[in-house]
């Protein structure tokens, strides 16, 4: 058993499909998505058909979460205001049913799935260093735990201490030590790298490997400025910011 484990779509299809022919091609068997399958990108309702096609585990983000809310989106940067308006409008209500169902955190197998935090994962709290990987340590029950949100892929090892595996891209799981790994962005990278992020994850060799992966980028920064999004959303894509 294989898992291909990405999140941070964010409505970019060329890098959602990209990464799904990748992962087939590394002999992925499972499929898991750790959130924010829309926002931003110009493909929101095509990426959310097919999670919602294959039935894969899916956790909640906070762009998901946002996308079906009816509140203001007064205390939003004006690009990120300009982004959810157009994003809202594209949703039908089945789409919306989807993404309002989504759970937080979820079990898969032998392992958890969780958007931002599992100590307060409906906080959307960042988890950019060792001392924010702390606090998840102590909510999580399983050795291994997959996370998204910050766009940047990051292995955090819990031992005696927890270590951050600065620029390491892949890791073998060893007994008495617990992972909590960042699988980076498939649709937004923001690590300066713009090549789509995701995870797989070797059941029978406990290993797990990042890859970055190229796409179609330019397709993405079409679509984008065709929909009539802010450019900067499409310049961004290939700053990796």
């Amino acid at each position: 058993m294989k898992y291909a484990i990405f999140g941070d779509i964010h409505a970019n299809l060329e890098a959602f499909q990209a990464v799904l022919a990748h992962a087939e091609q590394q002999g992925c068997t499972d499929h898991v998505c750790v959130g924010d399958i829309v926002g931003y990108g110009a493909n929101p309702r095509e990426c959310l058909d097919i999670v919602r096609q294959m039935g894969w585990p899916v956790v909640k983000g906070n762009h998901d979460e946002e996308a079906v809310q009816d509140t203001s989106l007064d205390g939003l940067n004006p690009l990120a205001k300009q982004a959810m308006e157009w994003t809202r409008a594209q949703l039908d209500p089945d789409d919306r049913a989807f993404l309002k169902g989504l759970k937080l955190v979820r079990q898969v197998r032998d392992f958890t799935i969780v958007h931002a935090t599992l100590d307060t994962p409906g906080s959307w709290t960042y988890v950019t260093n060792k001392f924010d990987a702390m606090a998840s340590f102590s909510y999580q029950f399983t050795q291994l735990c997959f996370y998204g949100h910050t766009h940047t892929p990051r292995i955090y090892v819990k031992g005696n201490t927890v270590e951050s595996l600065e620029d390491t891209m892949s890791v073998k799981l060893e007994m008495g030590r617990k992972y909590f790994i960042n699988v980076g962005s498939t649709g937004q990278p923001r690590d300066g790298d713009w090549h789509a992020s995701y995870a797989t994850y070797d059941v029978p060799s406990q290993t797990i490997v990042i890859h970055r992966i190229d796409y179609d980028i330019e397709t993405a920064q079409d679509k984008i400025i065709d929909a009539g999004l802010p450019e900067m959303l499409a310049h961004r894509l290939s700053l990796g910011k």
